[in-house]
C-alpha cells in the first residue's frame, strides 16, 4: 500500500474474491486500516470476482469519478437455462435443445447489444424501489415494475464457444448489468441464457493486473 496518513486518505486496488460482498472487503478493509471514511466506487455481486477500487480520507471525494468511468468485464454465459437472477445465485430452469445455435447465429444476435441500448435490469438486483432494494421483493415472489435504462456497450466480443458455454469480453457505461445481458442475449437465440462467471478487469485507467489481493493488503 503506499504511504499516506488517514486524512489524506488512500485508492486501493483490489481483486475482491468469489462469495465476498463488496461491503465484505470494505468492513475488512476499514478494521485493519482503522479508519471510518472509506468506500468503494461500484459494487460487484458476490459471485463475481475482480477489481473493486477502495477510497479512504479525503480519496472518497473521487469514488463519483471512478464509477463513471466504463468498465471491461470478462466471464461465461451458459446458453440453453435460465435462472430468476439471471446468474447462479438462485436455481437453474431445465436445459433446453439448442442443438441448432451456430457460431453464424451467437454473432448475429450479439450485434445489437452493441452501441447505445434500452436495458431492464435484473429483479435481483439492489436498486432502490420503494424505499427497499429490488431483490427485497424478488426473494419475497413480490412482482415490481422496474424501469428500463440507457446504457452504452462499447465492445461485446464473444472469445470462445464450447456449446452450451460461451466465454465473452464486454466494454460497457457505468450502470450496464451483464446479468442483464445474459438474459436478453439468450432470448435473442430464442433458448434462454444465464451468467455463470464475471470477472472485472479494468475501471477506466486501471487494471486488475495490478490490484491486490486482501491478504496481501492484510499483511
Amino acid at each position: 500500500m503506499e504511504n499516506s496518513t488517514p486524512e489524506e486518505g488512500r485508492i486501493l486496488l483490489i481483486n475482491k474474491p468469489l462469495e465476498w460482498t463488496s461491503f465484505d472487503v470494505v468492513n475488512k478493509l476499514r478494521y485493519k486500516l482503522k479508519i471510518k471514511k472509506i468506500g468503494h466506487a461500484g459494487t460487484l455481486d458476490p459471485l463475481a470476482t475482480g477489481l473493486l477500487i477502495i477510497c479512504t480520507g479525503k480519496m472518497t471525494k473521487r469514488i463519483e469519478e471512478f464509477m463513471g468511468q466504463e468498465k471491461e468485464y470478462t466471464g461465461k454465459f451458459i446458453l440453453g437455462s435460465t435462472t430468476p437472477s439471471h446468474d447462479l445465485e438462485t436455481e437453474i430452469s431445465e436445459a433446453t435443445d439448442i442443438a441448432h445455435i451456430t457460431s453464424q447465429a451467437i454473432e448475429d444476435a450479439v450485434k445489437p447489444f452493441i452501441g447505445n441500448i434500452s436495458q431492464l435490469p435484473p429483479m435481483h438486483s439492489a436498486i432502490r424501489v420503494g424505499g427497499k432494494r429490488a431483490y427485497d421483493y424478488a426473494r419475497k415472489g413480490k412482482e415490481i415494475e422496474l424501469k428500463h435504462r440507457d446504457v452504452e456497450i462499447r465492445e461485446f466480443e464473444i472469445t470462445a464457444i464450447n456449446l452450451p458455454e460461451l466465454s465473452f469480453r464486454i466494454v460497457c457505461s457505468k450502470g450496464t448489468y451483464i446479468r442483464s445481458i445474459a438474459r436478453d442475449l439468450g432470448n435473442a437465440l430464442g433458448v434462454g441464457a444465464y451468467l455463470s462467471e464475471l470477472c472485472r478487469t479494468r475501471i477506466g485507467a486501471s487494471l486488475l493486473k495490478d490490484a491486490q489481493t486482501i491478504e496481501e493488503v492484510m499483511l
